[in-house]
């Protein structure tokens, strides 16, 4: 064999080394979809995450309630209880306490998270 037969015998080896292999069968049957379906998207992960942040926030809008809107009724006069909050306009009054309060637990909420998700780089968790 030739110098040239050699080299044209290892680029075809190196060709099929190279070309892709087909991809894998999609699995048969329900089940064994199902399983990929789970493994493929995360699914478990994404519901422990869920449930994980449900009670979290549920946490965080207690802490907000019935720990930090009290201080707040303290250090500003007037303000005992921030929830009952009504400003008047005329003859038009508007019930603005609950909203301030859901926007007081969502900047908590948003900085929980946000610290979560530092220490979670930090820690090279994914």
């Amino acid at each position: 064999m030739s110098k040239e037969d050699e080299m044209l015998v290892e680029l075809r080896k190196i060709r099929e080394a190279v070309e892709k292999a087909p991809p894998p069968q999609p699995p048969k049957g329900l089940w064994k979809e199902f399983i990929d379906f789970l493994s493929k998207y995360r699914v478990m992960g994404l519901a422990v995450a869920f449930i994980i942040g449900l009670y979290l926030g549920g946490l965080v809008q207690a802490l907000v309630k019935d720990l930090l809107l009290p201080l707040i009724g303290l250090a500003v006069p007037g303000l005992a209880d921030l929830s009952t909050y009504i400003v008047s306009l005329g003859s038009q009054k508007f019930s603005v306490g609950d909203f301030l309060v859901a926007l007081i637990t969502f900047v908590i909420v948003a900085l929980v998270a946000f610290l979560i998700v530092k220490v979670a780089k930090r820690w090279h968790i994914d």
